[in-house]
């Protein structure tokens, strides 16, 4: 029989994104698998986007894609966080049933040596091994590992704990400012199902992470040495980054893609500041207006990624009424303003690009890293508060931005930062370093190379592992 490996992506698009850069990298190195993907089907989430990306996908990958059924559930999306994120796991263990008869399927013409899942429940099935893939930081790996400690060192929720500092093994000294928002209330089931969360993970046969040992020493050798989860042991850390997704795989407007990359090969080398905020990141008109006031006063050169602002983030912009009137005329000679979406791993890789101010997802931080460009942190949302400290303060590949308690940027911070990044001595400091970030990131796939070929011999020894398994068993 053939053997499958089988990829369960959480339900978002990014998720999908990400587990489909795991299996090119399984098949790159080990053809003699196949690759099945399991994908999730949300009451509340339009397909079209996933659709498009998977028959994208379906041209160059020999992928097979096994569209679950939805659940019966009555939830629906609401603003608020919390319930946002409590929705997902809700959907995630009503989901289970349908996992479970899929694998049961997939096994009657295959063996499976392992499930790979960044849908973190207790086992699926006790007769397949089952990986946990974090598509975060290996910090934010050892937050969520040491969350049912610090849970017990506690009984008030780390929203009424605004001046304590918290010491999580390898990270630096964070506040309750840095936390993911979902779980700063302990009274809301969102903080419980992450307490499950970091309970469930140690539970795996291994959690693979897509950064590199040299990228983020001090967090991963305290999840190593099991300093995040003591007395329970921690399973194999397997750190195979930096794994980037294609730029030809992404959905996007290919018109954009050839105005980006032809403006900025007439523009002068590392010359321009590249502002991208994520699949979902988009700000109000006023914000749109106050980085506008920002980058003109600035004086650098930009290139600037525009969503249409809340709630119809995915409607075409209308950039003459978002923008303060002029501007695009007179910034015409320095910048350019695109409209929704921008090849950002080719952008980054261009040799006119000198910086990148980000909203700090992680994938949009590996791509910055590999491509040796230093950012400016704006989180946004999610775990990219703590994602912010790490680049800026333990990563030291960053600059951070000063955010008001509600979430506004004033427009000469924004001027500050990007002077700062572009032309000052701590920005040269940061520049530099993200340059010596940039060749450990290529070294940890090399044989023999710098890292010691970190992210290749992790690699090797996840796929010895499914063998392991399957003599085991």
């Amino acid at each position: 029989m053939k053997e499958t490996i089988v990829l369960y992506p959480a339900p978002a698009l990014g998720h999908l994104v990400s587990m489909v850069e795991l299996g090119k990298l399984i098949l790159q190195h080990h053809s003699h698998y196949s690759i099945t993907i399991l994908i999730p089907t949300t009451p509340w989430e339009d397909g079209t986007t996933i659709s498009s990306y998977i028959n994208k996908i379906k041209l160059s990958l020999s992928f097979h894609f096994h569209h679950l059924p939805t659940p019966n559930l009555s939830i629906s999306p609401n603003s608020k966080t919390q319930t946002r994120v409590g929705n997902a796991f809700e959907f995630m263990r009503s989901n289970i049933p349908n996992v479970l008869h899929a694998l049961k399927t997939i096994s009657l013409t295959s063996t499976i040596p392992s499930l790979i899942t960044s849908s973190v429940q207790d086992s699926y099935d006790p007769n397949i091994p089952t990986y946990y893939y974090f598509t975060s930081c290996a910090s934010t790996l050892a937050t969520f590992l040491y969350l049912p400690i610090l849970h017990t060192q506690t009984t008030k929720s780390f929203k009424d704990l605004p001046s304590t500092i918290f010491h999580i093994p390898g990270l630096p000294p964070i506040t309750a400012s840095h936390l993911p928002e979902p779980i700063l209330d302990r009274d809301h089931q969102a903080y419980h199902d992450f307490l499950n969360f970091g309970a469930c993970l140690p539970k795996s046969n291994g959690i693979i992470v897509n950064t590199f040992e040299s990228l983020e020493p001090r967090a991963i050798k305290a999840i190593t040495d099991g300093d995040c989860t003591s007395p329970i042991l921690t399973p194999t850390i397997y750190c195979v980054g930096p794994v980037i997704a294609d730029a030809e795989d992404r959905i996007g407007n290919s018109s954009n893609s050839l105005d980006c990359l032809t403006w900025l090969n007439t523009q002068p080398s590392k010359s321009v500041v590249f502002l991208c905020f994520g699949s979902k990141g988009a700000h109000s008109t006023s914000q749109l207006r106050e980085i506008a006031i920002g980058l003109e006063r600035s004086n650098q050169r930009f290139l600037w990624v525009v969503k249409n602002p809340p709630p119809n983030t995915l409607e075409e912009p209308n950039l003459e009424l978002l923008l303060p009137n002029g501007f695009l005329e007179r910034t015409k000679e320095m910048g350019l303003v695109v409209k929704s979406w921008a090849p950002q791993a080719s952008v980054l890789r261009h040799q006119s690009v000198g910086g990148f101010v980000t909203h700090c997802g992680w994938n949009s931080v590996v791509e910055a890293v590999s491509a040796g460009v230093p950012m400016v942190a704006w989180p946004l949302y999610a775990e990219q508060r703590l994602n912010s400290v790490v680049l800026v303060e333990e990563m030291k590949v960053g600059i951070a931005i000063a955010i008001d308690d509600d979430g506004w940027v004033r427009g000469d911070e924004i001027e500050r930062c990007l002077r700062e990044l572009m032309g000052s001595r701590k920005g040269e400091e940061v520049r530099k370093r993200s340059e010596e970030m940039r060749v450990m990131a290529s070294e940890a796939w090399m044989v023999g190379g710098g890292g010691g070929g970190s992210s290749l011999a992790a690699f090797s020894n996840l796929v010895a592992s499914w063998s392991s398994n399957h003599s085991k068993g």
